[in-house]
C-alpha cells in the first residue's frame, strides 16, 4: 500500500481537511483533477506567444479610466472603455492570489502569473464548468458557479471570457467557462508579511516565491490608500525581483562577450584531476571506467587548451564545486563566468573587466551608483587600483600604528621577516586581545588602555621570536596575503583593483616582468568582496611543471588545498599558446550586489543547507538544520 501524503508531507488540520474535501467534490464534478494542459489565446500579441496574466495587464490596463484622488470613474469614461473591451475575448490560466470574495449571486477574485495579476467575475448563472474529462462544458445548471465556491486560495485555474472594467475601474474578465488545472492542499502564506524565516524561505523556495508575490500585490494595494509621502530609498526587491535581476545579469555579461568576439564552450564538469584552482574537491567515482573522477573546481585548464588550440577568445558560464565551508558568501555550488583573451595582459583585462561590468550594471540597475547595506558606491568611478602592499599599508589599524616603540612604516611590508613577524602579531592579538573597546568605549580608563597596550608589546616581542630573521619566500608571502585579508579586504567598499599579489600563492600567473617574486595577478574587490581574479597567463611549460611541483610538495606538507600536477595540461602547453589574460567573475557575489542581498543563498535559487533530522534520526531537506553552524562554517578561498 502506498504512503499518503497527508500526515506525511502535508499536516492533518481543518484547514488541510477542507482543502482534501474540496477536492474529492471537485473530482465529482469535472473529473480529472489534473489536467494535461490549458490552451490561452494570444489576443494580446506577448513574446510567449500566449496570453499570460501579465501579457494580458500590460496590453489592456491602459482601457483602464483614470480618476483623481481615489475616486470612481464616470458612467461615460466606463462606457467608452467598455465598448473596446467587451468584443475580446480571452483564455488565461494562472494561480488564485487572493480568497474569492462572493458577493450574492457574482464574485470576484485576481488571478496570478507570479509577477501580475488580473481580476476576474464570475457570475452565478452566466458560468459553466469545464469537464477535463471531456473538455466540453459540463452539462448541469449552475456548474461553474459550484466549481467556484469549491475554490480555494492558491489553487490554479483556466477561464475563458470577454474584458471589461467594474465599477471601481478594474480590468477585469468576466468569466463564461471556468477550468479546474489543480488544488492547492496547502494554505498560502500570509501575505501582507510574507516569510519571515530565512531559514524557510531559502530551503522551501517556492513557497517563498509564492509568498513575495502576494506580499508585493497586498503593498501595492496598502499603497494606494496612502499619502504622496516622499520616497527616501529605493523599495526593496521581491524574491522573484531579486532573480529576475539576476537572470537580466547574465544576458548583460553574455551579451558584452558575444559583442566583443567570445565564442562560448563549455567543458567537463567531471575532471580525473582536481586543478586550476587551489581548492578541496568532491569526489567521485565512474563505475564503468572505475576511476576516481573530481567535480571540477575551475575550468581554467580547458579553456586555456582551447587558446593552444586557436580559439583566441573563449568564455564559459559554468557551475563550480568545492567542498569546503558554507557561509553567507559562499556555497559549495557556485556560477563563475570564466574567459580567456589571447595577446591581452592583466592590465588589458582589468580595463575589459571594467567596462563591461560597468555596463552591465548600467543595463540591469538602469544606473551605476550600487546599495549594498550601508554602502553605497559607483560603478562609473574609475576603479582604484592598488598593489596589495598598498591596500594593507592603506587600512593598517589605527590601534597598532605604533608598536614595539616604532611608528609603523609602509616600508615594513618590505621586509619579509617583518611581514611574516607582522601576520604572527596580528593573529596573536586578535585571539588574547582586541585594543579596539579599550580605545572606542567613552568609559574606558587609563588602565584599560595600559593593559592593552602591555598585551600589545608582550605579542610584538613574541612575534619576533618566532620569525626567523631570514624568512622563507613562501612563508613571506602567505604572510603578506594574510595581512591583506584581515586588515584590508573588508574595508574596501568602492570598486577596486588589487594587484601584485606573490607569485608563490599564484601557481597559473604570469611573473612581473619588473618583480620575478611578483605575480602580473589581480583581484576586483567591492563592498569587501572578492567578485574577479584574473592575471596573465603562465604560458611557459617548462615553468608550469615546476610551479606544479611546488604545489604538489605543500600538498606532501599537509596542504589539501594545493594543485594537482595536470600533465596533459603542460603537454599543451608544449605546443605553444599564445600570451593572454584571463579572469574569473562570481556571479553570485555580483547578483548580492545588485540586488542588495547580504547572503549569497539568497541569490542562489536553491542553495544547499545542512539537512535537518526527523524523529527517527534520519536527514531531511526540508525543514530547519540540526545546528546553527553552517554560517560559522571556515570561508573557502574561492570568488566564487
Amino acid at each position: 500500500m502506498s504512503t499518503s501524503i497527508y500526515g506525511h508531507v502535508i499536516p492533518e488540520n481543518d484547514q488541510t481537511a477542507a482543502r482534501r474535501e474540496n477536492l474529492e467534490k471537485i473530482a465529482r464534478l469535472v473529473g480529472n483533477l489534473y489536467p494535461n494542459g490549458f490552451r490561452r489565446t494570444n489576443v494580446a500579441g506577448g513574446p510567449g506567444g500566449e496570453d499570460t496574466v501579465s501579457a494580458l495587464a500590460r496590453a489592456f490596463r491602459r482601457h483602464e479610466p483614470l480618476t483623481a484622488g481615489g475616486s470612481r470613474p464616470t458612467a461615460e469614461q466606463l462606457e467608452a472603455a467598455n465598448a473596446e473591451l467587451n468584443g475580446v475575448v480571452v483564455r488565461v490560466a494562472g494561480r488564485l492570489a487572493t480568497p474569492p470574495r462572493v458577493m450574492g449571486k457574482a464574485a470576484f477574485v485576481h488571478l496570478s502569473d507570479g509577477a501580475e495579476r488580473l481580476q476576474i467575475y464570475v457570475r452565478r448563472q452566466e458560468a459553466a464548468a469545464v469537464s477535463n474529462d471531456s473538455g466540453r462544458e459540463v452539462e448541469e445548471e449552475e456548474s461553474g458557479w459550484k466549481l467556484f465556491q469549491l475554490l480555494d486560495h492558491g489553487d490554479f485555474v483556466g477561464v475563458e471570457g470577454f474584458l471589461f472594467v467594474t465599477k471601481t475601474g478594474e480590468l477585469s474578465v468576466h468569466v463564461r467557462a471556468l477550468q479546474f488545472l489543480s488544488k492547492a492542499l496547502l494554505p498560502m502564506p500570509d501575505k501582507m508579511h510574507g516569510i519571515a524565516d530565512p531559514e524557510i524561505r531559502q530551503r522551501q523556495r517556492y513557497v517563498d516565491l509564492i509568498a513575495s508575490g502576494l506580499k508585493v500585490e497586498a503593498g501595492e494595494a496598502q499603497a494606494d490608500t496612502q499619502t504622496d509621502a516622499p520616497q527616501t530609498s529605493a523599495p526593496e526587491l521581491s524574491t522573484r525581483e531579486v532573480f529576475e535581476r539576476r537572470s537580466k545579469l547574465v544576458t548583460a555579461l553574455r551579451r558584452h562577450l558575444d559583442d566583443h568576439g567570445y565564442v562560448e564552450v563549455e567543458t567537463p564538469m567531471l575532471s580525473p584531476i582536481a586543478s586550476g584552482a587551489a581548492a578541496r574537491p568532491f569526489e567521485t567515482h565512474h563505475n564503468a571506467l572505475d576511476i576516481k573522477l573530481y567535480l571540477r573546481i575551475a575550468p581554467e585548464l580547458y579553456l586555456k587548451r582551447l587558446l593552444v588550440g586557436g580559439f583566441e577568445r573563449v568564455y564559459e558560464l559554468n557551475r563550480n564545486f568545492r567542498n569546503e565551508g558554507i557561509s553567507t558568501r559562499h556555497n559549495p555550488e557556485f556560477t563563475m563566468l570564466e574567459f580567456y583573451c589571447a595577446y591581452m595582459d592583466a592590465s588589458g583585462m582589468m580595463d575589459f573587466c571594467e567596462e563591461m561590468l560597468r555596463n552591465a550594471v548600467q543595463e540591469v540597475t538602469g544606473g551605476t551608483n550600487v546599495c549594498f547595506g550601508d554602502a553605497e558606491f559607483d560603478f562609473g568611478r574609475s576603479f582604484e587600483r592598488l598593489t596589495m602592499r598598498e591596500a594593507v599599508a592603506r587600512h593598517w589599524p589605527e590601534r597598532h600604528r605604533r608598536i614595539g616603540g616604532r611608528a609603523f612604516e609602509a616600508a615594513w611590508l618590505e621586509d619579509p621577516a617583518l611581514v611574516c613577524r607582522l601576520a604572527r602579531f596580528l593573529e596573536a592579538v586578535g585571539t588574547t586581545y582586541t585594543t579596539e573597546t579599550a580605545d572606542e568605549t567613552p568609559a574606558a580608563d587609563e588602565r584599560s588602555r595600559a593593559y592593552g597596550d602591555s598585551i600589545t608589546e608582550i605579542a610584538w616581542s613574541q612575534a619576533g621570536a618566532d620569525t626567523q630573521p631570514e624568512a622563507d619566500e613562501s612563508e613571506a608571502a602567505r604572510a603578506l596575503v594574510a595581512l591583506f585579508e584581515s586588515v584590508a579586504e573588508e574595508k574596501i567598499v568602492r570598486p577596486t583593483f588589487i594587484h601584485d599579489f606573490p607569485k608563490v600563492v599564484s601557481p597559473l600567473s604570469k611573473a612581473s616582468p619588473g618583480n620575478p617574486a611578483v605575480a602580473e595577478r589581480f583581484e576586483l574587490y567591492v563592498a569587501g568582496m572578492e567578485v574577479a581574479n584574473g592575471f596573465s597567463e603562465l604560458n611557459d611549460p617548462q615553468e608550469q611543471l615546476e610551479r606544479f611541483e611546488e604545489q604538489g610538495r605543500q600538498r606532501e606538507r599537509g596542504d589539501d588545498e594545493a594543485m594537482q600536477t595536470d600533465e596533459d595540461y603542460v603537454r599543451a602547453l608544449a605546443y605553444g599558446m599564445p600570451p593572454a589574460a584571463g579572469i574569473g567573475i562570481g556571479v553570485d557575489r555580483l547578483a548580492m550586489l545588485l540586488t542588495n542581498r547580504r547572503s549569497i543563498r539568497d541569490v542562489i535559487l536553491f542553495p544547499h543547507m545542512r539537512p535537518r533530522r526527523s524523529q527517527q534520526g534520519a536527514a531531511r531537506p526540508d525543514g530547519p538544520p540540526t545546528d546553527a553552524a553552517d554560517d560559522d562554517a571556515r570561508e573557502h578561498p574561492s570568488g566564487s
